[in-house]
């Protein structure tokens, strides 16, 4: 019988509830390939029949670049999806976008914070400086360094008042630039996402990506979601999955890693159980309070769900 677990990191969406422009196809390059298959609805009843097998009792939804413009809208419907009966509390918590660089956000975290099951942040941080000034290599990226934006930076400590903690997105090469700010807000707890996004998967990107770990797990306040291993350029890899797992925990430890679906979007690359398999077998030789913590433990602690 399978041990209970969280899904730390998924999403849903609705195309006639919300406006996600991203979700439009031809609006701009494609992030993945066969992106198309994205943009279609992704409800709860959806998310539930995949989960089905694994023994999901949780979850935890990431916000899906819902329009930038109105992003309480996103928090709102996901709470009415959370409180309908046939949804079974799912998500029991939301991580809401806002945008950390502009004046006025205190009004956006007002505005999410009226909603019982949100508990954190996520504003995607991704940023490469071989782009030039005011461009971006992917739909993945930003056109500018929000670590180095001063607004950003001062207004960061906000999240604190809200009592809300910070999802992490970065680049490896953003790590230490990104452990300063992990240490600036000692008070606030960070999750770095989809395990630190190893794409570049050759031997020297592997060692900075290690390098970026090792200095984002010196600080105590940071966490981290194993997720979203099948976004790279050559896809899903079982054996390469099993030693980014592995590596993760040695660094970050069984008390600070968690373990995320990152559906539907992994679902261009892989089937749900697949993933939550190889990480099960990963932590098999673990102690089971161990594997508890993990499936289940670390999220219901660092989300308070």
């Amino acid at each position: 019988m399978l041990l209970p677990a969280v899904d730390a990191h998924h999403h849903l969406w609705d195309l006639e509830a919300n406006s996600y422009p991203w979700l439009m196809p031809g609006s701009e390059p494609p992030p993945f390939a066969g992106f198309e298959a994205l943009c279609r609805d992704y409800l709860v009843s959806d998310f539930r029949a995949d989960h089905a097998r694994q023994a999901i009792v949780k979850s935890v939804h990431v916000q899906a670049e819902h329009d930038e413009a109105d992003p309480v809208r996103e928090t709102a419907w996901l709470q009415s999806v959370a409180d309908a009966p046939a949804s079974g509390g799912f998500p029991h918590a939301i991580v809401a976008f806002a945008d950390l660089s502009e004046r006025g956000v205190e009004r956006v975290l007002e505005g999410h914070a009226a909603h019982r099951n949100l508990r954190g942040i996520r504003q995607m941080l991704n940023f490469d400086p071989r782009a030039g000034a005011g461009e971006a290599k992917s739909p993945l990226e930003k056109k500018k360094d929000l670590l180095a934006d001063p607004t950003f930076c001062s207004q960061f400590a906000l999240l604190r008042r809200y009592g809300l903690s910070f999802d992490l997105q970065i680049f490896p090469w953003q790590a230490n630039a990104a452990a300063k700010l992990v240490g600036d807000h000692d008070d606030t707890q960070f999750i770095v996402n989809h395990t630190l996004m190893p794409f570049d998967r050759s031997d020297s990107g592997l060692v900075l990506w290690r390098e970026g770990l090792s200095l984002l797990a010196r600080r105590p306040n940071a966490a981290i979601k194993i997720s979203g291993l099948g976004m790279a350029a050559g896809g899903w890899n079982g054996d390469m999955s099993r030693r980014l797992v592995r590596e993760t925990l040695e660094i970050f430890g069984p008390t600070r890693c968690l373990f995320g679906s990152n559906f539907p979007v992994d679902r261009l690359m892989i089937d749900y159980d697949t993933p939550w398999r190889v990480f099960r077998e990963a932590i098999a030789e673990l102690s089971l309070d161990e594997q508890r913590a993990l499936l289940s433990g670390n999220a219901e602690r660092i989300y308070r769900i």
